[in-house]
């Protein structure tokens, strides 16, 4: 009866093209169309911040190490022009209304401590809000003052290698793939909670607050199916929107990366594709499945006490933000999967998956945050039960 009842919601689902779209079309879709929308600006942007004609305006004498560096500077790290300035305060105007991109402030004493190898105050200022000029303003700087210490050491008849008492090596233990599993594997997750809930949403309103609106809950209750089995049937046509929109939320963003051309460092390529196997794939489907029984059971009853669509649609709407909320916690550097965090739900699942893609995860905590998780959805399905259970809750 369960599973007539689930082919019977499952066929009416497919026919809603609102539904399809928000469950198929726009997961699928999205990431591929941000992805190369915002690699394409980005690159935009830099290709003209590089190409940028930068004016550098200055105060102090010319015949200084910077002026000179900055004059003798090769063009390859970026197209200047210097302009003169008479007074400091001229100088910080224009930085300020971006007639000039950067400002040199030297000091009047800067070739009578250069003469005394003293070091001689230099400011630089800019606007970091301008895109690359921070880095640009970085790149000039270091190869001003590496050509100067060299000119010292020279000066002083000095080896640079008699100066450097140590020589440290730093080494990385940890594998590509932790590194990626650690800093950006919540991403997946993110993505599986935030297309999830909005896979579970619009069939949820549609099977319990839209048969009340369209006047057919009452038949459907006069056949010999139980409540219990008209809610699982419905659930699980709920659920499975759910797990389809976050597949295809995780499918776009594989294509993307995959086959657009997008550039990406072939060390990442090469863990994204190790990562995203089957396996993995059906461990994640597996972790998430109670909590898209949750994201359902909390839903089902908002749609079975909404009077309408609308209604259920502005209820349900901002759950989202409290729902991903917590994923975004998971985001944060620091936070690992502990006895503590196991026991959070939504939080949990992310830092799970994170474990998961570093090939570091504790089955211990896979099971109580699997555990958490799973004890949620059973009372989430239940306190859906009662709701549906209450005749004037149903019927209009």
């Amino acid at each position: 009866m369960i599973k007539r009842i689930f082919l019977k919601e499952l066929k009416d689902t497919l026919r809603d093209r609102r539904t399809l779209l928000f469950m198929i079309v726009i997961p699928t879709l999205l990431f591929p169309v941000l992805l190369n929308l915002v690699m394409n600006i980005s690159q935009s942007f830099q290709e003209e911040a590089a190409e940028k004609k930068l004016k550098i305006g200055f105060v102090g004498d010319p015949q200084t190490i910077v002026i000179e560096g900055l004059l003798n500077m090769p063009n390859e790290l970026g197209n200047k022009e210097l302009i003169p300035y008479a007074s400091k305060d001229k100088l910080l105007a224009d930085v300020k209304i971006d007639s000039i991109q950067m400002g040199v402030f030297i000091s009047n004493e800067a070739i009578k401590h250069e003469n005394e190898f003293k070091p001689s105050t230099c400011e630089v200022y800019y606007a970091a809000t301008d895109v690359g000029i921070s880095e640009r303003a970085k790149t000039y700087f270091n190869y001003i003052e590496e050509n100067a210490k060299q000119k010292r050491y020279r000066d002083l008849e000095l080896d640079a290698q008699k100066l450097a008492p140590l020589e440290i090596s730093y080494n990385n233990t940890a594998s590509d793939k932790e590194m990626i599993g650690k800093l950006a594997g919540g991403i997946l997750p993110y993505i599986f909670i935030a297309f999830g809930f909005i896979g579970c949403m619009y069939p949820a309103i549609d099977l319990f607050t839209g048969e009340k609106e369209r006047g057919t809950i009452e038949t459907l209750l006069t056949t010999p199916a139980a409540r219990w089995q008209l809610l699982c049937g419905k659930m699980g046509v709920v659920v499975l929107s759910g797990l389809v929109a976050s597949s295809c939320a995780l499918l776009g963003l594989y294509v993307s990366i995959r086959y657009l051309g997008i550039e990406i460092d072939p060390k990442i390529m090469e863990v994204v594709n190790s990562v995203l196997t089957p396996g993995f794939v059906v461990s994640l489907l597996i972790l998430l499945l109670p909590l898209v029984i949750f994201f359902a059971g909390v839903m089902v009853p908002i749609s079975i006490y909404a009077k309408s669509f609308k209604e259920a649609q502005s209820i349900i709407t901002p759950l989202n933000i409290v729902m991903v909320l917590p994923a975004m916690i998971g985001l944060f550097p620091g936070i690992e999967l502990n006895m503590t965090t196991a026991c959070i739900p939504v939080i949990n699942v992310v830092l799970a998956t994170k474990e998961m893609i570093a090939g570091t995860l504790d089955p211990v905590l896979m099971t109580i945050s699997f555990s958490v998780m799973l004890l949620l959805a059973i009372i989430a399905v239940l306190v859906s039960y009662r709701h549906f259970d209450k005749e004037t809750n149903v019927v209009l």
